[in-house]
Formats: structure tokens, C-alpha cells, sequence
């Protein structure tokens, strides 16, 4: 029964994100665009630095973009169907999962394009899209928690960007090196460290989202 609900509300959350075109239109397009400015900006391939630090703040507004709405839909009465309806374990969760799924595969279309308009650096791909995988899973736990506390202030978009921003500053440190060492294709156990508190950051910041909810989900 729960994970008829889990699988449900998932679902429903792909459903009304693709319905609302607009929404998801202008994700893409303010992905590729940047992508094409940051191309007209360079006239050859730049330094894996740059195109390192560059990638991981495209990435980093696109996260904020896509997870700070995760309760924008939720005016007062779905919150009450929801809350009369849903446990607030499964109603979280599926805001995790959807939020996760959704930046990683808008993770996966920026990387293409990037790759095609400013170029391709990458020497370890498997690395990379491990780190991008594993970014994806922190970025959206922190940013759906921190979406979640602004609907309490009405929604306020401005607020999820200040309350998330100290909190992802760890796993920004983290994934900036690690996608640095995957461009210069180093071997897997000169990031193994790396990997593992990154994973574990990604661990506390789940567990705390959904220990955390239910507090809000009474309030």
C-alpha cells in the first residue's frame, strides 16, 4: 500500500511538471542559453578549471531552479488533502525521489550541450557521472527540506536560495574537486575518500529531510 502511494505521488509530480510545459520549457532553455553565452564568451577550448567551475554553477542554479518549487503547487487545500491522505514519510519521500530523478536527467542534457557548445574535457566519464549522480541526490535532498520550510513563508523562492546555499557550500567543495580529478582523468582511488564523505554528507542530509518533514508537515 505505501509504495503504491510512493509510486503514485512520483507520478503524479512527472505528470504535472510535464503538463505545465512553461515550467519545464524554461529550465531547458535557461540551461542551453547559458550554456550558448558561455561558449560566445571563449573562441577555443578553455582550461579544466574554468570549464570545471563553470559546468558546476550552471549545475548548481539549475538545481535551485527545479528543487526550490517543489511546494510551490501546494496551496492551502492540497497541503489538506495531502495531509488527510499521506503519511508525511511517503509524501516527502516522493518529493526527494522526483526532485532527484528530475535534476539528473537535466544534469545529463546540460553535460551534453555543454559538452558540444564549450567542449569536451572529460578523461574519467564514468567518475564524472558518478559525481554527478551523487550531487544530484545532495543538491535536491538539501533544496526540497529547504523548499519545504519556505512554504511555510508563503512560498518565499528567495528564501530557499538563503537557507540552502551555507548548507550545499560542503557538497559544492566537494563535487568541484572530484569532477576536477575526473577531468584529468586520475585513477578511482585518488577520489575514493572524496566519494565516501560526499556520500555520507548525502546520507545526513536525506535522513535529516525526513526526520525533519514531519515537523513541518504538522505545523
Amino acid at each position: 500500500m505505501l509504495k503504491r502511494q510512493l509510486y503514485e505521488l512520483v507520478k503524479k509530480e512527472f505528470i504535472l511538471e510535464f503538463r505545465q510545459k512553461a515550467s519545464l520549457g524554461g529550465v531547458l532553455i535557461y540551461v542551453v542559453a547559458t550554456i550558448f553565452i558561455s561558449a560566445l564568451s571563449f573562441n577555443k577550448i578553455i582550461a579544466p578549471n574554468i570549464w570545471n567551475a563553470l559546468f558546476w554553477i550552471i549545475f548548481l542554479f539549475s538545481a535551485i531552479t527545479i528543487c526550490g518549487k517543489s511546494f510551490a503547487r501546494e496551496t492551502a487545500g492540497v497541503s489538506l488533502n495531502n495531509y488527510l491522505n499521506y503519511k508525511p514519510l511517503i509524501f516527502i519521500s516522493s518529493k526527494l525521489i522526483y526532485n532527484f530523478l528530475f535534476l539528473f536527467l537535466v544534469s545529463l542534457i546540460t553535460l551534453f550541450f555543454y559538452s558540444w557548445f564549450v567542449g569536451y574535457l572529460i578523461d574519467n566519464f564514468a567518475l564524472f557521472i558518478l559525481v554527478l549522480l551523487l550531487a544530484s541526490l545532495g543538491f535536491s535532498s538539501v533544496l526540497t527540506l529547504m523548499s519545504a520550510i519556505a512554504s511555510k513563508a508563503e512560498n518565499n523562492f528567495t528564501l530557499v536560495s538563503i537557507l540552502s546555499f551555507p548548507v550545499l557550500i560542503p557538497v559544492l567543495v566537494l563535487v568541484l574537486r572530484i569532477g576536477k580529478q575526473a577531468i584529468d582523468g586520475l585513477n578511482w582511488s585518488v577520489s575514493y575518500d572524496f566519494l565516501m564523505i560526499l556520500s555520507g554528507i548525502n546520507v545526513i542530509s536525506v535522513v535529516l529531510s525526513i526526520l525533519l518533514f514531519p515537523y513541518l508537515w504538522r505545523s
